[in-house]
């Protein structure tokens, strides 16, 4: 099915017999596989409004991110989370929407310093499991009560809702940016220089090590602001090594698209996990798992680790408790469905996540055990 409105897509809802599989673009395929009939918001399309003055934007969930990036840039605006493109990653084709962005709460390097993808997210329309459009939030940041549904749909991957509009703050796009580069660290000084790049008063936006590949600082704003920040900052850095910096913009954005989307596991055969854990302990958490990681990339300071594994490998099962989660982002239907993709939630947490999904989705019908344990 393919609504051409939000009024089709709630009576699709309402007069389903089954399952349904809640789809964006196509793009991710994270999770259990999910049996049943497919709903697209595809139909879905359009900017509703954007206000440059104001930066706020409001768009129809099955629009394309492209044209929503496009047109921001045309404004000299972006959203500030710097939103994946999976497609290389996952292996998948389709085109990343701003339904499955927000669904999937996708957010790049500049999270460290901007928030995620739900800290932008300022009002949301959705279809709940029983047909009902909801509206939360709107077109201003404002103090909430009762339930934020802005940030409860935002990392939902379609289990409790069917976004159907979004509204976002936005950020202007900074004039000029530049990259500082360290070479030949090992994972545990270089999570020593991120950190000491990150706690430092020169606004990093990003900050990555892949092993092999150097370890990467990005600094963005007005020109001669970056330029002073970043000769501070490499004084600040001497001692981990020399340090080079780019300022051509089309390598800097080019580099950092690399890390956002994961570019060094493109085209690489295996199963993908990313973990969640405190910077200072991610590479001792690797080092344990030498034996079995074939490639990494550290981002957010360390704080987030992207793994490349042998296909089928249970790395939650080899790792025991970490004091952070471990997701399965890429592996096969049948891994996905032996292998829990998303981590065991504590007993109060699961407790609250069923009776969320009770109230949102009381059928179950909506993307169902895609996030189950």
């Amino acid at each position: 099915m393919q609504p051409a409105s939000e009024a089709e897509l709630a009576e699709a809802v309402r007069g389903a017999n089954g399952p349904l599989v809640v789809r964006g673009g196509g793009t991710r395929g994270i999770g259990r596989p999910v049996a049943g009939e497919a709903l697209s918001v595809a139909g879905l399309t359009g900017v509703v409004l954007h206000e440059p003055a104001a930066l706020t934007l409001v768009v129809r969930a099955g629009t394309a991110l492209a044209e929503v990036e496009a047109l921001l840039a045309a404004e000299g605006q972006r959203l500030p989370f710097e939103p994946m493109d999976a497609r290389g990653l996952m292996g998948t084709s389709g085109v990343p929407t701003v339904g499955g962005m927000v669904a999937a709460n996708a957010s790049g390097p500049r999270r460290v310093q901007a928030g995620a993808c739900r800290d932008s997210v300022i009002g949301v329309r959705f279809v709940d499991g029983t047909g009902a459009v909801v509206k939360n939030g709107g077109r201003v940041m404002k103090n909430v009560t009762g339930y934020d549904l802005c940030k409860l749909l935002t990392g939902s991957f379609g289990t409790l809702g069917v976004l159907t509009e979004v509204a976002f703050k936005l950020l202007p796009a900074p004039e000029a940016a530049a990259t500082l580069r360290l070479e030949g660290l090992e994972d545990a000084r270089a999570v020593q220089a991120m950190a000491a790049a990150l706690t430092s008063p020169y606004e990093v936006t990003g900050a990555a090590h892949v092993p092999g590949g150097g370890t990467v600082l990005r600094l963005e704003g007005f020109e001669e602001q970056v330029a002073y920040r970043a000769g501070r900052l490499a004084a600040r850095l001497a001692e981990f090594g020399a340090v080079a910096v780019e300022r051509d913009p089309g390598a800097v954005a080019a580099e950092w698209a690399g890390i956002r989307d994961v570019a060094a596991f493109h085209g690489r055969a295996g199963d993908v996990w990313r973990l969640s854990v405190k910077p200072s302990e991610a590479p001792g958490i690797v080092a344990r798992l030498r034996a079995e990681v074939e490639a990494v990339q550290y981002d957010w300071g360390g704080g987030l680790v992207w793994l490349l594994v042998p296909e089928g490998t249970d790395l939650r099962a080899r790792l025991g408790r970490i004091g952070g989660h471990a997701t399965l982002w890429r592996a096969a239907p049948q891994t996905r469905g032996r292998i829990l993709p998303f981590a065991p939630e504590p007993g109060p947490v699961a407790a609250l996540s069923a009776a969320l999904r009770a109230r949102f989705d009381p059928r179950g019908i909506l993307n169902p055990g895609l996030m189950a344990p």
